[in-house]
């Protein structure tokens, strides 16, 4: 059995229209709908869910399958009101709950309730989008039911470092035989280039290029420490120049979208 939003509304009066009808709305789909991760506030005020809607995949193709479902209780006057919305992704869930008073890190996802993260950059990029706040504007998404087994998001991206490439795509991959998926990013200049590679995907998906940084530290890392490990000795006699010294640049290796 799927495990449903335990809404905790016992004795609590929906506090206008939308409410009674959101409560309407849980109780009878509540069958199709499995809570992936929930945090409830100490003082019993708010509750913040992040939930599959199992009834999505027979509606229109390319539609989100989760819900972001915020309840507030007024305990003096014994009512309560919902807020929800679709989101594409569970960091993007998070992220929507985060902006209504959720702590970013709160709504962790039990061990085993879902395919787990394949590498450290998946679950990097995940919390980037929690903790991203207004950076990012949804323009797009798609959710693939089933093969390729796979999610899309498309945003703009407001934060100085993006200036040049404004517009990013967030993709995510489930390996259903491994049980595992990845959440990669990719910056274009426009939405018609990001569009563009949605439709060819004849290229790999084009890292920012903040996602290189790291790489290129590392770089320059290694390079001073081969000069530290040898030293020039100053009692060696100068040698007979023996033409050019070999290139030590060595080819570059970009991680790609769907293979």
């Amino acid at each position: 059995m799927p495990d449903t939003p335990d809404c905790r509304l016992d004795g609590l009066s929906p506090a206008d229209e939308s409410a009674a009808e959101a409560e309407g709305d849980i109780a009878l789909w509540d069958d199709l709908f499995s809570t992936l991760a929930e945090h409830h506030t100490p003082d019993g005020q708010h509750s913040f869910f992040v939930i599959h809607d199992g009834s999505a995949t027979w509606g229109i193709p390319g539609a989100p399958q989760l819900i972001a479902l915020h309840i507030s209780r007024d305990l003096t006057a014994h009512t309560f009101r919902i807020e929800q919305a679709n989101q594409p992704t569970v960091p993007f869930a998070q992220l929507w709950l985060t902006g209504r008073g959720c702590p970013p890190d709160a709504l962790q996802l039990p061990d085993g309730r879902r395919p787990e993260p394949a590498d450290a950059l998946t679950t990097r990029i995940e919390r980037q989008i929690r903790h991203s706040g207004t950076r990012y504007e949804t323009k797009d998404h798609y959710t693939h039911a089933s093969v390729p087994h796979e999610t899309w998001v498309m945003v703009r991206d407001s934060d100085p470092s993006a200036a040049n490439l404004p517009v990013r795509i967030f993709l995510e991959e489930t390996d259903l035989d491994a049980l595992t998926y990845t959440l990669r990013e990719g910056a274009f200049r426009d939405g018609t280039s990001a569009n563009q590679w949605l439709f060819d995907r004849d290229t790999p998906l084009p890292e920012p290029p903040e996602h290189l940084v790291p790489a290129d530290r590392r770089t320059r890392a290694a390079l001073a420490r081969s000069t530290t490990d040898h030293p020039a000795t100053a009692t060696s006699p100068p040698a007979a120049p023996a033409g050019p010294a070999p290139s030590a640049g060595a080819p570059s290796h970009r991680r790609g979208g769907r293979s």
